[in-house]
C-alpha cells in the first residue's frame, strides 16, 4: 500500500540513481510498480503529478505514468520515455490519454509486467548501445557452424570487444570443449534452464567461465536438459544488454526456445557446404528460420560439387551471400592443442571473421 513507501525504498528527488520516475496516486498500482522496480534492481521516484524541481521530468530516463495521472501531466514537456500503465483491461479512453500525454507505450498490467521490467531493468543498469548479435546455423550436419560460431567470437575478443558466447544447441557436444575449458568453473546451462525472472546482465556475465578473453555459456556433461522460452529470452536479453558482441551457436531444428533466440538477433549466417545435397538441406533449414529472422546470409565452404560456387549456393538459397569460409589447414591438431578456432591470428579463419566484424561493426553488417 502506499502507507508502505518508506526513504530506504524510494530515492529521494536529490538522491536519485537512475531509477524510473513513477507518477500516480493509485496506491494498487504504485504497490504493483514497486515491485516490478525492486525485481528490476531499480530505485524509483514517486510524484504525484510533473515534479516541482524543473528538470526532473526533462531528465528522467523513463516515466511511467498511471491512468489516474494522465490529466496531471497532460501540460508537461513532449518527450520520449514515457510510458501510461493502467490495469483495466477495458478502459475505453486510455489512447486518448495516451496521445494526450504524448505516450510512447501504454502498457496493462499483469500482462505487460515481463517487458516492463526489461525496460526498468535496462534503466538500473545505465545500458546503452545493446551487442550485436550473430547467430550461426548450420545448413546440415557437421556443416561447421560451431567452428564458425567459435572463431568469430574468439577474433571480437582478441580485438578488445566484450564478448560473449552463447552455446544454444544441447546435441553440439560444447563450445566449451572447442575452446578448451570444458573443466572451467563458472555457470552452465542447466543452471539457468527454468529462469523465468530478469537475469541480470553484469551477473550473468561474472558467473560464466572466463576462456581465451570471452565469456561463454554452454553445456555441463550430464544429462540434455529443456530450455524452457523464457529462460532463452531472459538469458539472451541479459547478454545483450552489456554491448559489445554476442554470438549464438543455434541448431537447425527451430522449436520455441529457438524462435526466441532468433528473435533477438540482429543477424544470421547459414554455413553451407558447396554440395547439392547440403544446399537443398540448408534451403529447408532457411525457410524455417526466416520465418522468425528476417536478416539471414549464407557462409559457403568448398569443396564445391561441379559446377558450383560460393555465389551459385548463395543464389540457388536466394540468401545474400556473407562471404567464403576457407579452409584452414591444422585446424582439428590446433584444437587438440587447446588452440579454439580463431586463433591464429594470420590464419585463414581469423582473417575472415575479422573481416566480418569489420564490416558488421561500423554498420554494414546490419540490415
Amino acid at each position: 500500500m502506499a502507507g508502505s513507501i518508506t526513504p530506504d525504498r524510494l530515492s529521494t528527488a536529490g538522491e536519485r540513481r537512475g531509477g524510473p520516475l513513477i507518477v500516480t496516486e493509485d496506491a494498487e498500482l504504485l504497490d504493483d510498480l514497486l515491485r516490478l522496480c525492486a525485481a528490476a534492481g531499480a530505485e524509483p521516484e514517486v510524484h504525484h503529478g510533473v515534479p516541482d524541481r524543473k528538470g526532473h521530468w526533462e531528465g528522467a530516463p523513463l516515466i511511467l505514468v498511471g491512468g489516474d495521472a494522465a490529466s496531471r501531466v497532460r501540460g508537461a514537456v513532449r518527450r520520449p520515455g514515457v510510458y501510461l500503465v493502467g490495469k483495466d483491461q477495458d478502459d475505453p479512453d486510455v489512447w486518448r490519454r495516451a496521445v494526450e500525454i504524448g505516450a510512447d507505450h501504454v502498457l496493462m498490467l499483469p500482462d505487460a509486467e515481463g517487458w516492463l521490467v526489461e525496460r526498468i531493468a535496462d534503466v538500473a543498469e545505465g545500458v546503452g548501445k545493446q551487442a550485436l548479435t550473430v547467430g550461426v546455423i548450420g545448413g546440415r550436419g557437421g556443416a561447421g557452424a560451431s567452428t564458425l560460431a567459435c572463431a568469430l567470437a574468439v577474433t571480437a575478443a582478441r580485438s578488445g570487444q566484450r564478448t560473449m558466447l552463447i552455446d544454444g544447441d544441447p546435441l553440439g557436444g560444447g563450445l566449451d570443449v572447442l575452446l578448451g575449458g570444458e573443466q572451467a568453473k563458472g555457470r552452465r546451462w542447466p543452471d539457468f534452464a527454468r529462469s523465468k525472472g530478469r537475469v541480470g546482465g553484469a551477473a550473468l556475465e561474472e558467473s560464466l567461465p572466463q576462456l581465451h578473453a570471452l565469456r561463454v555459456l554452454s553445456w555441463d556433461r550430464k544429462d540434455a536438459v529443456m530450455i524452457a522460452p523464457d529462460a532463452m529470452r531472459t538469458v539472451l536479453a541479459a547478454a545483450r544488454r552489456g554491448g559489445g558482441v554476442v554470438v549464438v551457436d543455434l541448431p537447425r531444428r527451430v522449436d520455441e526456445s529457438v524462435a526466441e533466440a532468433l528473435a533477438q538477433l540482429d543477424l544470421g549466417l547459414l554455413v553451407v557446404p558447396g554440395e547439392l545435397r547440403a544446399v537443398a538441406a540448408a534451403g529447408r533449414v532457411a525457410s524455417m528460420v526466416s520465418m522468425v529472422l528476417t536478416d539471414l546470409r549464407a557462409v559457403v565452404r568448398g569443396p564445391y560439387g561441379s559446377g558450383l560456387d560460393e555465389e551459385w549456393v548463395a543464389r540457388a538459397l536466394a540468401l545474400p551471400l556473407a562471404g567464403e569460409l576457407p579452409v584452414e589447414e591444422g585446424l582439428l591438431e590446433a584444437q587438440g592443442g587447446g588452440a579454439p578456432p580463431g586463433s591464429r591470428v594470420r590464419g585463414p579463419l581469423a582473417r575472415f571473421c575479422t573481416a566480418f566484424w569489420e564490416q558488421a561493426l561500423a554498420g554494414g553488417g546490419v540490415a
